[in-house]
């Protein structure tokens, strides 16, 4: 084996990498039951593993080490990403490479709760980045179109997009489902289970379960086995995860497939007095949309329970909850409610921010606005510019305006409020001839960014028209 191959060009290995996984993703359209082996040496390619290497490079926690202490700053100064990278493949090849614990770190939630973030070293990135590029054609090929998270070419608005369809099509009962502790308590025989349905080779496998069980160094000090669950945060985990909580789409794809398949069955159904309904998820989060009664909504409880139960997840009793379009619920960090237009007595669907995603933006702004006044204003303006324009692009797709000009109101006091305690000897006239030209806080190049001028418009609903990155929109790969 050569070791000695030489590190492909980044351009090139990006043509091979895509060459090869529309191929992968081909053959697994065109043959649902079919099961690939061979794949091992695809996870070992140097061109998978350059095109693994520079997401893990531009990745935004490559300047975090794993156990082993070395970030990808630290491999590009030391022996570089080439030789280290052969070293790597070498390790693959000969079947000796074991992957180390993530190290632990726990992120504080609302309600002082913490999420565990599991850091990888850098060289199982990479393995796990070039493993993904196997895997992920291959199981996308038999994805459902109701599930839209951590998956290629879609979007939260996008899952938001049909709820608004559907909810405004007599789907007005909600079963708002929460999974407890999704990424914790995967089963890894039923997660293995179902890679297996369609990975054969056995050195692919192993190596997936490696990763599953290669533990936890916890922030103690102490190491944890996983005998569950994959370590939130790993690259490889997401696609893991909809692996497993496909089997949630499935159930209700059959069912969707089987019997409401059609305008006319669902008409039928009605007329007999049942229940449509459709499940709309991203990643653990989920709704069940119901045309129905609340009995109906409340009905699909079980069924969605025991359904996950095959993976060996549970249901939260507490947090899953039946609410009507009237009532309005939050989802991914909108609140879609139904309600009479202005000036009319129609009705309709609006999404718009939820509050709680409103409080956690101004909570941004306040933290930065709060902080020292040793700060250039330009350093400021940046920091939350950044906050600002990813927030507003994110919520842009819905009734935003309001919410955009209330966020702009309170971000321009906050500024002003920094720069007073900033220069507290200065009058206010000195202050806005310096840092107000037309009213908007400047400094040099960098201006206060306006969410009140962002442009809202209606996402359109893509239904099962979302192309895969290996198909062209006319299927044609």
């Amino acid at each position: 084996m050569n070791t000695d191959a030489p590190w492909p060009r980044r351009d090139q290995a990006e043509a091979r990498v895509l060459e090869i996984q529309t191929k992968l993703h081909r053959w697994a359209t065109d043959d649902p039951n079919r099961r690939f082996d061979d794949l091992y040496n695809l996870v070992c390619d140097p061109a998978f593993l350059r095109v693994a290497w520079e997401r893990v490079r531009t990745n935004r926690g490559a300047r975090s080490a794993g156990v082993d202490g070395e970030t990808v700053r630290s491999i590009t100064a030391g022996r570089g990403p080439a030789a280290s990278f052969a070293e790597l493949r070498a390790d693959l090849k000969a079947r000796s490479f074991l992957p180390m614990p993530a190290r632990e770190r726990m992120i504080p939630k609302p309600g002082g709760k913490h999420r565990r973030l599991g850091i990888a070293t850098v060289r199982d990135r990479v393995v796990q980045a070039s493993l993904k590029l196997v895997l992920e054609p291959i199981f996308e090929a038999g994805f459902k179109p109701c599930s839209y998270g951590f998956r290629p070419k879609r979007r939260a608005q996008d899952a938001i997009a049909e709820i608004h369809f559907f909810c405004s099509r007599s789907y007005e009962w909600v079963l708002e489902g929460d999974i407890t502790a999704c990424f914790d308590e995967l089963s890894h025989p039923a997660l293995l289970a179902r890679v297996r349905d369609r990975i054969g080779d056995r050195r692919v496998l192993t190596l997936v379960k490696a990763f599953l069980k290669a533990g936890i160094l916890a922030e103690d000090g102490a190491n944890r086995q996983t005998i569950t669950g994959t370590p939130q945060g790993g690259i490889l985990s997401p696609v893991l995860a909809n692996i497993a909580l496909s089997v949630l789409d499935e159930h209700f794809a059959e069912a969707w497939d089987s019997a409401m398949g059609s305008e006319s069955a669902r008409q039928q159904r009605r007329r007999k007095g049942l229940a449509n309904y459709r499940l709309v998820r991203y990643a653990d989060d989920f709704v069940v949309l119901v045309a129905g009664t609340r009995a109906d909504a409340d009905g699909l409880r079980a069924r969605v329970a025991e359904v996950l139960s095959r993976v060996g997840l549970r249901l939260s009793e507490e947090k899953t909850a039946t609410a009507h379009i009237d009532e309005g619920f939050d989802f991914l960090g909108f609140r879609i409610k139904r309600k009479r237009k202005r000036g009319t007595a129609k009705r309709f669907v609006y999404t718009y921010p939820s509050k709680k995603a409103l409080a956690a933006v101004t909570d941004r702004v306040r933290t930065l606005t709060r902080g020292s006044t040793n700060l250039s204003l330009t350093t400021l303006l940046t920091r939350i510019n950044r906050v600002l324009r990813g927030w507003t692009n994110y919520f842009r797709h819905g009734v935003s305006k309001a919410t955009f000009s209330y966020l702009d109101t309170f971000t321009w006091r906050r500024v002003l409020g920094w720069l007073r305690r900033k220069h507290h000897r200065a009058s206010w006239k000195w202050l806005r001839r310096r840092y107000l030209p037309r009213w908007r806080p400047t400094e040099g190049l960098a201006t206060l960014f306006n969410p009140a001028k962002v442009t809202v418009s209606r996402y359109r609903y893509r239904a099962d028209r979302i192309p895969t990155p290996w198909t062209s929109v006319d299927g044609i790969g």
